[in-house]
């Protein structure tokens, strides 16, 4: 018994704080640790109360029960050890440490210079209590697990919508002030009526798994928007769900009502605590050399695959559990539907490289809970053979940057591009069906968070990133971007016309490109950054959406296409086209024709001056007996006179979409069957 409150050893599972009848049980992982503490909080969090040194070991879990504590108290752990960073070992008990398995925090994160271990700048030894500005987790009762979306959505029908929960709403005039930027925000019916208008069926979610500002950040006076720096992988960041999951739960809940499914962007490659000048606020504290990759031959630096100061050592046991643990944590609380993974490469890093059979790829594929939700890679890092696209297994999607990077070179005009944007078109089968996948694992996107947006890509050809603090050296200068002739902001009528018609033509690439399409929050309503391709520590009005200022025939035009993508299985069929005839028919899956109506043939291909591209794609489904469409990309400086292809059913091409003056086309179809004008940096879908 310690201050009146009695303990035992309790038990070594589950891991973190779990209430039983009449107190809770206390487990945490720490192979080098020499004790670990359960310290409790008053009730606002401020006052160190009590301080228990868990009794029972079990392996490398130090677990005690504790009663009389319930759900609703606020806690934090402190483990003592050696200091010798020579060894990897960081152990300091006046720092206190977040639960990794927290559910809940009573505050945000806020850096400060108690956090960081004084001797990491020489100091004989740091005593300085780092409880004042530590967030305290909060004991939480078990919940009912939240359904997911039944029946879940194929990976054919799925158009992402990629977002950020505060930005999204934190302008809307439509959304009540109080809970703008929040999951509840989220939730609203104004929210999701966007959402619907727009067509898309899943939302993918920035990180909302509580995070730590870079240290370099506070005295630029900026904060980490987008939330890539997690410290608490089960509890929601406190900025964007006050009220913790059961907010979560709900807003998830509203989407699902509105046939709209939800994943999140997680990231697991690193923490938030850096590199070796960075604070302790959790795993650095309680166990540096198991939770994390330490360099070779020098254990008190991180190894830096991820480019943030340090990566998680995902092929080993403990943070193999705490990653399933957190994940699992998100589906059964909020009812998630899948999880996109940041740098995912390092997730399936061995000490020796790269291993698509990982330990915790192949956990996550053999998990019931787990294995059947959305589950997308980006499918890089930084690390020595970090680029691994197209090697996750075989039911995952991925980020495909090889069709981000052909369809901007492409529009911007780059010569001899007419074979690699047919590929991507097609749905990069050259990366995905060599190991027999689904052409629809290709998450196609042409812009994403980390960039320009659609606007910018079109209006400016350097970026301008001083807001951010950093003389403009962040973010990466290939952009392959274009402006129209005038840098950022102008007045001219024309240029603004060029751009506009510009952005259509790339959203109608995207959204008829074979695989499955990713738009960025705000392209539809034509948001700009006003050139910063880095807006991460932007949460300001640059990085929120406007929808004061909302291009509202974008949105409808961006609604009508992903409505055809919908209504045309020729767009979407998740098989590789091969030229064969479509079962049922005497027309091929595909026909590559040039801009006077001809076959393609290997000249034309391979013409670094062609710039035309026509398409016609033919499927057959059980309900669709045979779909035809034509696509046309012309992506050249000057107008061409476009020959159309012929309609092989013996009927007339109608207009379907058109990125320039749709009536003019549709005027010019009735009047000639044969031949369109079209002009520079256009596209067009024909249905037949």
């Amino acid at each position: 018994m310690v201050a009146g409150i009695p303990f035992g050893e309790g038990s070594a599972e589950p891991l973190g704080v779990t209430p039983t009848a009449i107190g809770v049980n206390v487990a945490v992982v720490s192979a080098h640790a020499e004790a670990i503490f359960f310290c409790l909080f008053d009730a606002e969090g401020e006052v160190e109360l009590r301080r228990i040194r868990l009794p029972g070991r079990t392996g490398d879990v130090h677990h005690g029960h504790v009663e009389g504590v319930r759900p609703g108290a606020r806690y934090g752990l402190r483990a003592e050890g050696p200091w010798r960073p020579e060894a990897g070992l960081r152990f300091n008990g006046a720092k206190l440490l977040v639960d990794p398995y927290a559910l809940a925090l009573d505050r945000p994160f806020r850096l400060d210079d108690v956090l960081f271990d004084a001797r990491r700048l020489g100091a004989a030894s740091d005593g300085r209590d780092s409880a004042a500005v530590v967030p305290k987790a909060i004991v939480t009762a078990a919940a009912k697990a939240r359904p997911r979306l039944t029946p879940p959505i194929a990976w054919d029908r799925q158009v992402i919508y990629e977002l950020h929960v505060r930005g999204f709403s934190k302008c809307n005039p439509a959304v009540p002030e109080a809970i703008r930027g929040t999951f509840a925000g989220l939730g609203h019916p104004a929210s999701i009526a966007h959402l619907k208008r727009l067509g898309v069926t899943t939302v993918e979610l920035l990180p909302v798994a509580a995070w730590l500002d870079e240290r370099h950040l506070p005295p630029l006076g900026l904060v980490n928007y987008w939330g890539y720096n997690p410290i608490a992988w089960m509890a929601p960041d406190p900025r964007l769900a006050p009220g913790g999951f059961a907010e979560v739960a709900d807003a998830v809940a509203a989407l699902h009502s509105a046939g709209i499914a939800v994943i999140l962007d997680v990231v697991f490659n690193h923490s938030g605590e850096s590199d070796h000048l960075g604070p302790t606020v959790s795993l650095r504290g309680l166990d540096n050399p198991t939770y994390y990759r330490l360099e070779h031959g020098d254990p008190s630096g991180y190894v830096n695959d991820a480019g943030t100061g340090n990566i998680l050592a995902c092929d080993r046991p403990p943070v193999v559990r705490l990653v399933m643990d957190a994940l699992r944590t998100w589906v059964e609380r909020a009812g998630v539907d899948g999880f996109r993974f940041d740098l995912a490469t390092t997730l399936g890093r061995r000490e020796d490289g790269f291993d698509p059979a990982a330990p915790l790829l192949a956990a996550i594929e053999q998990d019931p809970l787990l294995r059947d939700l959305v589950l997308i890679a980006e499918p890089w890092d930084i690390g020595p053979g970090g680029y691994q696209l197209g090697n996750f297994p075989a039911a995952w999607g991925e980020w495909n940057d090889r069709y981000r990077d052909t369809v901007r070179r492409f529009f911007r005009g780059d010569g001899g591009m007419v074979g690699d944007i047919a590929t991507r078109l097609a749905g990069s089968a050259d990366i995905f069906a060599p190991r027999y996948r689904g052409v629809t694992r290709s998450v196609n996107f042409v812009t994403a968070h980390d960039g320009f947006t659609l606007a910018d890509l079109v209006a400016h050809v350097r970026k301008h990133n001083d807001a951010n603090g950093e003389r403009n050296r962040d973010g990466t200068d290939d952009n392959k971007s274009w402006n129209n002739d005038a840098e950022g902001e102008t007045a001219d009528a024309a240029i603004l016309a060029r751009r506009r018609a510009d952005v259509r033509a790339l959203l109608m690439t995207l959204v008829f490109s074979r695989g499955t399409p990713m738009l960025t929050m705000g392209d539809e309503l034509g948001r700009s950054q006003k050139g910063n391709n880095n807006a991460y520590a932007q949460d300001t009005p640059l990085a929120w959406l406007d929808w004061v200022s909302a291009d509202e025939e974008l949105i409808d035009f961006t609604s009508e296409i992903i409505a055809l993508r919908a209504d045309h299985p020729a767009l979407r069929d998740p098989r590789p086209l091969t030229g064969k005839v479509v079962p049922g028919s005497d027309e091929p899956d595909v026909g590559w024709f040039d801009a006077d109506g001809r076959p393609l043939d290997e000249a034309g291909w391979h013409a670094p001056g062609n710039r035309a591209l026509v398409a016609v794609l033919a499927t057959a489904t059980a309900d669709v007996p045979l779909d035809r469409v034509c696509l046309v990309l012309h992506a050249g400086p000057a107008p061409i006179d476009l020959r159309l292809p012929p309609h092989a059913g013996g009927g007339r091409w109608r207009l379907g979409a058109a990125s320039l003056d749709p009536d003019g086309i549709r005027a010019a179809m009735s009047v000639s069957a044969q031949s369109l004008r079209l002009e520079p940096r256009s596209a067009l879908l024909l249905l037949g």
